[in-house]
């Protein structure tokens, strides 16, 4: 049985980070009605590969939210819900009676999970939040890219991951404390806060000793040398770790001697005198091909990778091996590749996927026949009053 068997989520989040989480928690076997609106999630509309990534497993409902008929429906559902999220903006939500005030009246037990750019208070709560707008103000920006570089957005939306992630935690640490409780409670989550927990030890070293730091490039902050070296025919990365290492990093290179130099003694001095190391090892490890040095550390148990392309870290024996792909059958029964869940391992309640992304309404009459007991002609009713949609085999 699945570690989420019996759990129902309501989802009307959109786009990346809160999806993210629902699907997670598809994956270890909630079951997980989306609500969308007549033309579906905003992210339908930036390429189907974008809106599969977050939404494979879910049950779509297309609803009118300014519709009273749809407000009711949604109302039933969160009375037959474990688990209500959103990610609309601060407030939205209660002009259609779907407050956690409102809706923890109806359902003392529902979890209630907002996720917005910057939370339900503070001066900033109704503006709205990207991922690269919370990069920029937290402060990722600024000590990503190179020195002399415009500061740089992370390649991916890596705070949407990261709030995606908190927000399963939270759902599933508010779920750990109902069961002994009885009761649910509203998880107030935010872009901001998230992005501000992930700047880790770059904050801690503010706080604690008052110390900005800066754009670097592509090296690691604590550990040198642990940092991006060219080959002669393509991009490695080093990352050693320990003075072990270094040791042998040296005898491995041919430059015995870099171990009797003062300043690379320890960790500490080596960070100190980065530059003065790499003035040493980049033009050293420019001579020869990729493979030849990344074989030759690791060989030395060394950290070392090369530095792979999207293709190549799929091609990966030890992507292949984990089963960093999973194939789901669609709805033409050809079987769709899906980044697999990591949880996929877990010895006795694996991950697993219930099923493809849903076409827009797709489910929409089958959960108010089966949930809410709609006859037919009452749905047909609710088509016609502008109320629910079903789903347009045209649109995915």
């Amino acid at each position: 049985m699945a570690i989420l068997s019996g759990i129902t989520v309501l989802d009307l989040s959109r786009v990346f980070a809160a999806p993210l989480a629902t699907q997670m928690l598809s994956d270890l076997g909630a079951r997980v009605w989306k609500v969308e609106s007549f033309h579906g999630d905003d992210s339908r509309k930036w390429g189907q590969h974008v809106f599969n990534s977050f939404n494979r497993g879910k049950k779509s409902l297309a609803l009118n939210l300014k519709d009273a008929g749809a407000q009711r429906i949604l109302r039933k559902l969160a009375g037959k819900a474990d688990v209500f999220v959103e990610n609309f903006k601060t407030g939205d939500l209660e002009r259609y009676g779907l407050s956690y005030v409102q809706l923890g009246q109806l359902n003392e037990r529902l979890i209630y999970l907002s996720l917005t750019g910057f939370g339900q208070t503070g001066p900033r709560q109704h503006q709205p939040g990207y991922d690269t707008i919370i990069q920029a103000m937290t402060g990722v920006m600024s000590v990503t890219g190179e020195a002399d570089s415009p500061p740089t957005r992370v390649g991916i939306a890596w705070i949407d991951v990261m709030a995606g992630l908190v927000t399963t935690i939270g759902i599933l640490a508010a779920l750990q404390e109902r069961a002994q409780s009885g009761k649910g409670q509203h998880v107030d989550l935010s872009l901001f806060d998230v992005g501000m927990m992930a700047l880790i030890d770059v904050a801690q070293d503010y706080l604690q000793n008052g110390n900005v730091h800066h754009r670097i490039g592509n090296v690691t902050r604590n550990l040198s040398p642990a940092q991006v070296f060219q080959a002669s025919d393509g991009w490695l990365v080093l990352a050693v770790g320990n003075d072990g290492q270094f040791q042998r990093l040296c005898i491995a290179v041919g430059c015995p001697g870099l171990l009797e130099d003062h300043r690379f003694g320890s960790n500490l001095d080596r960070v100190q005198h980065r530059d003065a190391l790499s003035a040493t090892l980049i033009p050293l490890i420019k001579k020869r091909p990729r493979d030849y040095w990344v074989d030759l550390f690791r060989g030395a148990n060394i950290p070392a990778s090369p530095i792979n392309d999207i293709g190549e870290a799929f091609r990966d024996a030890q992507s292949v091996e984990r089963g960093a792909v999973w194939t789901v059958p669609d709805h033409n029964g050809a079987l769709m590749p899906m980044v697999a869940n990591p949880l996929r391992h877990m010895s006795r309640t694996p991950a697993e996927p219930a099923g493809p992304p849903p076409r827009i309404g797709e489910h929409t009459a089958e959960i108010l026949s089966t949930e809410l007991g709609l006859a037919d002609e009452e749905i047909e009713a609710l088509v016609r009053e502008g109320a629910i949609k079903q789903a347009d085999v045209s649109t995915f």
